[in-house]
């Protein structure tokens, strides 16, 4: 079985500097409850692009996603490679209101590998994906990419 989740932001900083702070891996620290995050080729701190696998580490867990889509300053898909998941992809997009700033929906579709487990998933991720989608707009109001 399939299960999804959606969660929203908005801040005050253009798409562009949103989308800048989620392709480089090594801001994610910054602005969400991710530990330790590094790349697998190159600096966590240059933009990655599609191809590429990031490794987060938060407490004991260890995560590895790969970019699997980007359209500058508008769209943001990744899918993670291990975990408790059959399949997890999200994406992260952004839109520019007419009063300005970025409006950010970051959304996913999973199937867990544990039956029966879809529903604390959803209700966890929910809960984890608005702390790190509300982090990304208040970390893009206050940087200078």
């Amino acid at each position: 079985m399939t299960y999804t989740y959606t969660v929203t932001a908005h801040s005050q900083a253009n798409p562009d500097v949103v989308f800048s702070a989620l392709i480089r891996a090594g801001t994610w620290p910054l602005w969400s409850r991710i530990d330790v995050a590094e790349v697998e080729v190159g600096d966590p701190g240059d933009p990655q692009r599609v191809g590429d696998t990031r490794v987060f580490r938060t407490g004991g867990a260890v995560s590895h996603e790969r970019i699997v889509e980007l359209i500058n300053d508008r769209r943001f898909v990744y899918e993670n490679l291990n975990g408790p998941f059959l399949f997890y992809q999200g994406a992260v997009e952004l839109a520019q209101p007419r009063d300005g700033g970025t409006d950010i929906v970051w959304s996913a579709r999973f199937a867990p590998k544990l039956p029966l487990s879809g529903p604390f998933w959803r209700w966890y991720l929910t809960r984890f994906m608005q702390r790190m989608v509300d982090g990304l707009a208040r970390h893009a109001e206050d940087s200078r990419y």
